[in-house]
């Protein structure tokens, strides 16, 4: 039997009894709706010093300094910090030796009538969890998934009050809390797409952990974070920029992986459409491809993040079995060119009817998703061990039924050869140097780029000794 979960108003008033947690609610563009509940239930002067709501631009702007968007990360940082240092300023002498003081904010955009755009907020608390010790921080950005605006303010009050519920009482259990924040919510409603934690609170927390917890316990799709481990969310860095995506285990990198990726990313830059910009080049792993077994370890997930630092790129960690609805997912957040970097064998998934939902249009709704924005393959040799064949985007064994759409996308250049490749690589197998890194054979390190290989062997990874 499922443990029932305490509703909104519980939690309030929870918080409400609790005589050493006060502070301030700054709430701006969907109603006070966080602060309302804790009013609502009774017993808020023991929790609220104040509320604010800044809605005028020149008002907000006087309070928490200018901003080049109203809602971001960068305007929540700057509310929590303002909010904070004044509420310590004012009460800090009088009450500090025996009171928390905590700061909760949003900034956000709702569905309306004016605004036909997605909702989405930026939330985030700023707390103590003990009298007079320095603050720490969660940080989240929301999508509001409603069409109707009054229920979009409903999910946002909630899920405000379950991010301060557990920051209170979950802190020292972050994959709990993360499972607490859709509490009386479902994922239609709302989905946590970036959360990250900071601070003395959370010390021994990896927040690369915690965007493959979002996705694990489906809270989002897909999450992301930068080659230094900052967490990051999607618009921040894919807004309006062209996108080149690699999908691998990365079990370890490889030679042969990098020498795909860049190949295809030499293509990809001289497209016309590219314009000359720099792409935004993203590792992607998927929840299948990051499974060992029947489970997901999550310290082979962090030691397979260890590894792609190196590269310096951000790494994507999804749901998306199929590539269709990666492509489709990128292409909400940028209008620019896509590009897909892969092996010659993947085409024989893509093009298998039998991996598309009748629902989405089956085989040819999903190419339509794929080549969108529009989406290039480019498409690296494969070698057949078994016959010595290459196979390559030429002469890929496309079904009979199939043969002239798949010539329209190679002759439209929706498919690509990569004629450039090191014909070295073609032999490289990442399990096969998995094995030789277990088995302590030290020609694993020929077929590794060489800083992989230093943090390979300095952290000993994958069972390196």
């Amino acid at each position: 039997m499922h443990e029932q979960k305490p509703s909104a108003a519980q939690k309030a008033l929870q918080i409400n009894r609790d005589g050493r947690k006060y502070g301030t609610f700054a709430e701006i563009g969907a109603g006070q709706e966080v602060a309302r509940w804790f009013f609502r239930v009774g017993g808020a002067a023991g929790t609220v010093a104040k509320t604010i709501s800044a809605y005028d631009m020149a008002v907000s702007d006087a309070i928490y300094g200018p901003a080049e968007r109203y809602v971001s990360r960068q305007r929540l940082q700057a509310m929590l910090r303002y909010e904070y240092d004044l509420l310590l300023h004012r009460l800090d002498a009088q009450r500090g030796a025996d009171t928390t003081f905590f700061v909760f904010a949003d900034t956000v955009a709702t569905h309306s009538f004016s605004r036909q755009e997605e909702g989405h907020g930026w939330l985030g608390i700023r707390f103590q969890t003990a009298p007079r010790e320095p603050p720490s921080d969660i940080v989240l950005h929301v999508r509001m998934l409603e069409k109707e605006n009054f229920r979009q303010q409903e999910a946002l009050g909630i899920i405000g009050v379950n991010l301060i519920h557990g920051a209170f009482y979950l802190h020292r259990d972050p994959e709990a809390l993360i499972g607490a924040l859709l509490d009386n919510l479902t994922w239609e409603r709302v989905e946590v797409d970036m959360i990250r934690f900071h601070g003395p609170a959370f010390a021994g927390v990896d927040n690369r952990l915690m965007a493959l917890l979002l996705v694990k316990q489906g809270l989002t799709e897909a999450a992301m974070f930068t080659a230094d481990g900052e967490a990051v969310q999607w618009n921040e860095v894919l807004y309006k920029k062209p996108v080149l995506v690699q999908r691998g285990r990365f079990r370890p990198i490889t030679r042969a992986t990098v020498d795909v990726l860049e190949r295809a990313l030499e293509e990809f830059v001289r497209e016309p459409d590219v314009g000359g910009e720099t792409p935004v080049v993203l590792l992607e792993m998927n929840l299948r491809q990051l499974a060992t077994g029947e489970a997901i370890d999550h310290q082979d997930f962090l030691d397979r993040a260890d590894t792609l630092a190196p590269l310096g790129r951000t790494v994507l960690v999804s749901n998306f079995r199929r590539y269709h609805r990666l492509a489709a997912y990128l292409a909400r957040y940028t209008q620019k060119p896509i590009g897909l970097a892969m092996g010659a064998g993947k085409l024989a998934e893509i093009f298998n009817p039998a991996y598309y939902n009748r629902d989405e249009g089956g085989l040819l709704g999903g190419l339509g998703q794929l080549f969108k924005n529009p989406g290039r393959l480019y498409i690296y040799p494969f070698l057949d061990f078994a016959s010595g064949a290459i196979q390559t985007a030429a002469n890929f064994p496309v079904a009979p039924e199939l043969r002239h759409l798949y010539a329209h996308l190679r002759d439209n250049g929706f498919i690509r050869d990569l004629s450039k490749y090191d014909p070295a690589c073609l032999r490289i197998r990442s399990q096969d140097v998995l094995e030789r890194i277990r088995a302590r054979d030290p020609s694993w390190e020929q077929l590794v780029p060489a800083p992989i290989v230093e943090v390979i062997k300095r952290k000993r990874l994958f069972g390196c000794e």
